[in-house]
Order: C-alpha cells, then structure tokens, then sequence
C-alpha cells in the first residue's frame, strides 16, 4: 500500500514538472544557459568587487571608479595588472577585497556555493552541475560530488602551507614580522590562483636570487595552473585509489614542463639583462620568467621593460598559450594546443583520426578546441587592431599587454600604467572575457538555443 501511494505521488510530481515545463514552452521563457549563468555570476562579483573597493574606506587615495573597476576585474580574473598601486591606493581592506576576489576567480565562485550546498549534505541540482562543468572541463571518470570537495580541500591545505613557507621566507629576507604576515597569507593566495597581485610595487624585482622565496612561487604557480585534475589524478594515484593518471594529467604534465624548458633555455641564451648573474641564479631567473608567462602568475623578478625583443616574443607565446583546464591559470590552454597540432599533425600525413601519443582525440573535443583556438586568436588580433588607435606603443607592446590581458596573466612591459580610459576600458573587457572563455562568453550572448536543445558534451579522456 505504502509504495502504491509513494508511486502514485512521484508519477504526480512526474506530470506536474511536465505541465510545467510544457507552459514554459508555450509561453515561449527559455531556461537560462549554463554559459549564461557563469558569464552573470562573475560579472556581479565583478560590480560587487568594484563597488567596495571604490568606498572611501578602501582607498589611501583618491582612486578612479574605472580603476576600482580594473583592479575589480584583474582581481576576479587573477590577472595581476593595475593601473594604481596595490598598496599604495588602497587600505587593508581594499586589499583583502582584492585578495577575496582573488579566491573566488581562481577556483570558481560556482565552487564556494555548491561546497555550502554538499557541507549540509543536500544534493547538487543538474543544472548547478552543468554550470560547474562549464567552468570546470572534466575528463571522463571524474565524480563533481568528490571532485568539488578535493578542490576545497586542496586549496585550504596548498595555501596554507605555501603562507607558512612564505612567512619564513619574507622573514629571512628582512620583512618585518607585522608585514610579513599578511604579505605570505596574500602571496600564498595570490600565487596558487596564479594570479600575480603583489604588495611590492615592483613584484619581486627584489629577489631574483633568492632561491627560498622562489622555488615557492615556482611551485605554488605550477600547482595552480596545472590544475586540480592533475592534483586529484595524482594523489589517487599515490594513494593506489586508481592504477594509473589518466591521459589528461599525461598531457598537461609532458606539455606544461617542455613549454617551460624551451621557454627557460631561450631566455637563459637570449636576455642580455641577466648575463651578469653566476649561471645557477642565471637559470633561476630564466625558469622564474618562462613560468610566470606559462602559468599565467604574472609575477617578475627582473624589470620586463627592458628585455630584448626575442625574450618578449618568447614570453608572448607562453602566455597565449598559457595553463591547463580546471586549474586557476588562463591563456588558450595546453590541451587545446596538443589538440590543434595533432589536427594539423594528422593532415600532414593523409590520417582520418587525431591522435596525441597514440590516443584518439574524440572529435568533440577536436572541434571544441578548433573553435578556442580560433575565437581565441581572434580577441587578440581584435585587441592589438583597437588599441592601435589609442595607445602610443610599439607592436611588441601593444601585442604583449593584450596577450597578458586576455591570458590573465599580469606581466606588463609597462603600457599599463599609461592606458588612456579607453584603453583600460579594452583591456577590462578583455580580462573578463579571459576569465569566463572566449566560448563560454560567445555562447552567452549569442546562442538562441535553450539549455534542453543543446547537446550535452560528455566527459571524455581528454579535457580541453
């Protein structure tokens, strides 16, 4: 009797979500899109972060809106540029908005609210799951549940440690200890969202031989930016829960060390700037660099300004190309590029199938990173082409700020301080664009299809 009466009110419930959505049809509401959800989300904090840090409680200064508003944007995105002074123009409190906003950019703001939702041990809904996925690729055999809990999880303990080793460092370099411990709390944030905000005006052009200091952005940039699959693949790994990393770990790890070791090997022969250093803090300072445009941290420990040409080119590269998915770096990421070489790859040598170490690429993701690839390009191409009429730079520079912007990355070769309102205004939209992804914001704006009519994009063995 019991179940009769229980399968009675589901089939109740059954049509009663029909109707419903049946009257949606008619009246012609669409659902709102995952894509849609994220582009709005990250745009409210956006305005939030804007709002607070352009109170008069924020600020040391007198600060423009359209500068609270750049720093607002760069700090949602973990860019790292400003066009004032961190410290110099806001307050602590100025300074832990930014921080915060920070945080929730580089591991996703959909994170925080699902984590509150699993902490009270209620189910996630599968449209909070579709939009988790949409800022989160995830290959196949990842659980969102556990997957959600592990970044939470990964991001406590990674930034607290990286705090604690950041302490001992600033200590040891003569940082007072009031200081220093809200300068390794801030770091340690900033640096595993990869997101290049300093309280030092001039980064870490104070440090480029000190090995502690570092190896401690190194590493925290690189956990970052390979991203919390690799993390979560890896210690199941050494954990025996799974038998073998999966073939998206594979791809970023071989793909995210041979960027930077050609990318430090060329700064190392090239850079006339650090020809004067022994060759152990000359190699320091080369794998920093080629890191922080990789990574997307942003951080520098030499003056970018005065660097040769074929190291700015170098360094553009790396920034277009930038981190893995699910991580807190940007750029056009790894995969999609070993995607985009394996499709020229296979047509060189008549292949029907795209294949990356022997694996097949399924097409979905081929076309998925295609399409990055080309939308991607185009924002730069589009970015440098508007910024020429307004700014007074050199190719180089101009293609340099507008990779770093869209990349969220944060190195300037020093264009930003001197931004016309227009051009702040260019590189704010772009920063956002960065954040969200170039697909994620065209589908936002321009698709016209509901979320029922699109055609859900299983989870494959490669995350692009």
């Amino acid at each position: 009797m019991y179940n009769k009466i229980k399968n009675q009110n589901f089939d109740n419930k059954t049509n009663h979500t029909k109707n419903m959505t049946n009257s949606i049809k008619k009246t012609g509401i669409k659902r709102i899109l995952p894509e849609q959800h994220l582009f709005v989300g990250f745009l409210v904090y956006t305005l939030i972060g804007t709002l607070l840090l352009f109170i008069p409680f924020a600020q040391k200064k007198d600060t423009s809106f359209l500068d609270c508003l750049f720093a607002a944007t760069s700090a949602i995105s973990t860019t790292g540029l400003l066009t004032v002074s961190l410290y110099d123009n806001f307050t602590f409190f100025g300074q832990f908005i930014i921080m915060l906003l920070i945080q929730i950019g580089g591991i996703g703001y959909m994170t925080f609210s699902s984590f509150i939702i699993l902490t009270g041990a209620k189910r996630l809904s599968n449209f909070r799951i579709k939009v988790f996925n949409t800022g989160f690729t995830m290959p196949k055999g990842f659980n969102p549940f556990e997957f959600i809990r592990s970044i939470i999880i990964f991001t406590v303990v990674i930034e607290t440690i990286g705090a604690l080793l950041f302490f001992i460092a600033f200590v040891n370099a003569g940082v007072p200890i009031d200081f220093a411990i809200w300068s390794s709390i801030f770091h340690s944030v900033s640096t595993f969202c990869t997101a290049g905000f300093g309280l030092y005006n001039n980064s870490f052009e104070n440090y480029p031989t000190h090995y502690f200091l570092n190896i401690i952005i190194i590493v925290l940039s690189y956990l970052g930016a390979m991203g919390f699959i690799v993390l979560i693949d890896v210690w199941n790994y050494l954990t025996k829960k799974t038998k073998e990393i999966t073939f998206t770990s594979k791809v970023i790890i071989l793909v995210t060390f041979a960027l930077s070791f050609v990318g430090t090997l060329i700064i190392f022969f090239t850079e006339p700037s650090i020809q004067k250093y022994a060759t152990m803090d000359r190699l320091l300072i080369s794998l920093f660099q080629a890191m922080s445009a990789l990574t997307t941290v942003g951080f520098n420990s030499i003056p970018i300004s005065t660097m040769v040409m074929p190291v700015l080119l170098i360094l553009t590269f790396l920034m277009y190309i930038g981190a893995s998915p699910s991580g807190t770096g940007g750029g056009m990421k790894s995969t999609t590029l070993t995607s985009v070489v394996s499709v020229v790859y296979s047509r060189l040598i008549g292949s029907k199938k795209v294949q990356f170490l022997g694996k097949e690429i399924p097409e979905k993701r081929v076309d998925m990173a295609v399409a990055v690839f080309i939308f991607y390009t185009s924002w730069i191409f589009l970015g440098v082409f508007v910024l020429s009429f307004t700014e007074k730079a050199t190719l180089t520079s101009l293609l340099f700020e507008v990779c770093s912007s869209l990349g969220t990355v944060g190195l300037s070769a020093g264009l930003t301080g001197s931004l016309t309102s227009f051009g702040k205004i260019v590189l704010t939209f772009l920063m956002f664009i960065g954040r969200v992804g170039v697909l994620t914001f065209g589908i936002a704006l321009f698709s016209r299809q509901s979320d029922e009519d699109l055609e859900k994009v299983e989870p494959t063995d490669l995350a692009v």
